[in-house]
């Protein structure tokens, strides 16, 4: 029996336990924002865990501590910048058609605050080509998903109206999705030269008035998108 020493044993305070997981949790963000850099300059197989944890001030073992390895390190920085993206323009469902382009035209406003995401994305997407890459599936995932989500929302749009019925909305979805990623590499190679949100929304502007039903395109900057349907008169 251990001996007693008349002092009372002191236990940690919910104070001191919240001010412990906050430096877990502010270790662990600063991890995945160094590797966002490491991705993006080097790509997945050329970075490496040593270096990153270097850049973060700690061992390998204590970013291991965090993370199981360099693919659950590769994974989770993708998962957190599709939740960035999610949380902040996509969180309710868009009313129209209109206001779901007007949201991917903030969306490019937003990555240009981003560079390293959007630097990281364009090379790991090239990487992800091969079927042997950990992010293969994950990117393959992830444009079946938002070419669904998107062409579910022009279908939708074709339903009540605010869509010509005769819109191929596959093909609307493809095209739109392969703008997008083609002005963010035109922008990681010349930022000064392409105002990729201006560029995006002045195409999306021209492929609403294609297909909307009264060849309306995008509102005016900070106007109020029309509600669906408004200007649709039934044959």
């Amino acid at each position: 029996m251990a001996q007693e020493t008349g002092r009372p044993q002191r236990k940690a305070s919910k104070g001191s336990a919240r001010g412990t997981y906050a430096v877990g949790d502010a270790r662990r963000q600063k991890i995945l924002d160094t590797a966002v850099e490491h991705f993006a300059q080097w790509g997945f197989n050329a970075s490496s865990l040593a270096r990153i944890a270097a850049d973060c001030g700690i061992t390998q073992g204590g970013l291991l501590h965090h993370f199981r390895g360099k693919e659950d390190l590769l994974l989770s920085v993708l998962a957190q910048s599709e939740q960035h993206d999610v949380q902040r323009l996509f969180s309710e469902p868009a009313e129209s058609v209109a206001a779901h382009f007007a949201t991917v035209v903030e969306l490019a406003a937003d990555n240009e605050r981003r560079p390293g995401i959007v630097r990281m994305f364009n090379t790991l997407v090239g990487e992800s080509g091969n079927p042997e890459h950990p992010a293969h599936a994950y990117f393959a995932q992830r444009y079946d998903r938002v070419l669904g989500y998107t062409v579910d929302l022009l279908e939708a749009g074709v339903a009540r109206g605010e869509l010509r019925p005769d819109t191929d909305c596959e093909a609307v979805g493809r095209e739109t999705l392969a703008v997008m990623d083609g002005l963010q590499i035109q922008w990681v190679l010349a930022p000064a030269s392409v105002d990729m949100p201006a560029r995006l929304r002045g195409f999306l502007d021209r492929l609403l008035r294609d297909v909307s039903a009264t060849g309306t395109g995008l509102p005016a900057p900070g106007a109020d998108v029309p509600a669906p349907g408004a200007g649709v008169h039934p044959a």
